[in-house]
């Protein structure tokens, strides 16, 4: 999963002129240095303890026989191959700009021996008609958007939705007890003022999503991490 800074550092979810389909500024991944990337799992499950949030996270998305689900910025796939061993009878998909991690994405689900499709894709400029899943999860990745595109990426997300569709979302919120320096810090580091702030559930609401609300939140080494949950409106 990239991450996106402004036109001097710009991560593969982002900053491309839609006109001329041209990147400005250059992919920075996940963890920064490319070289890094082989890291990226251990530090998610150690570092960020992605399995506690995560495997909530689906349970709260409800997802039915036959829909089709989208993990959106899925990384290495870790979230993906979940949603399709709990709901092996979803149709699931994994989006990401990253193709390093796409690759191991596809590795991994190959070796999990389920059926995920993996495409190539702008967390705001999402290469999918209107109206195509159900349910849209989307974990840590939201913290690496400038305001600008965490609105563009969450007007896609609406866009793709069908009426009555949820969409999930895991990111660092509003910090909490004792971690709370902590969590201020690394929203400085990265693009997150707005998640630690609060204001995630209330862009939500400004797109045009309903039922916005705060399902619940984990107190993590490194911050609080909410889960929000918001809904097309039918």
């Amino acid at each position: 999963m990239c991450r996106y800074r402004r036109a001097r550092r710009v991560d593969c979810h982002a900053r491309r002129n839609p006109g001329r389909g041209k990147n400005i500024g250059k992919c920075i991944p996940a963890l920064r240095y490319r070289w890094l990337t082989p890291l990226y799992d251990f530090a998610q499950r150690w570092l960020f303890r992605e399995a506690i949030f995560k495997t909530e996270m689906v349970k709260r998305a409800r997802i039915e026989k036959g829909h089709r689900v989208l993990d959106l910025g899925c990384g290495t796939a870790t979230l993906t191959i979940l949603i399709k061993e709990m709901h092996p009878q979803a149709e699931v998909a994994g989006l990401d700009a990253d193709p390093q991690v796409l690759q191991t994405a596809r590795s991994k689900a190959a070796k999990a021996g389920v059926d995920i499709i993996f495409g190539q894709g702008m967390a705001f400029q999402l290469p999918y008609p209107d109206s195509s899943f159900d349910r849209v999860l989307s974990s840590l990745m939201f913290h690496h958007l400038t305001r600008e595109n965490k609105y563009r990426a969450m007007s896609e997300v609406l866009r793709v939705l069908r009426p009555g569709g949820e969409f999930h979302l895991a990111d660092l919120g509003k910090q909490h007890g004792l971690t709370f320096l902590i969590g201020l810090i690394l929203a400085r580091l990265e693009e997150g003022v707005d998640n630690v702030r609060g204001m995630l559930p209330q862009m939500l609401r400004e797109v045009g999503f309903a039922q916005v609300e705060e399902a619940t939140r984990f107190t993590m080494p490194y911050g609080t991490v909410s889960l929000y949950r918001g809904k097309k409106p039918t």
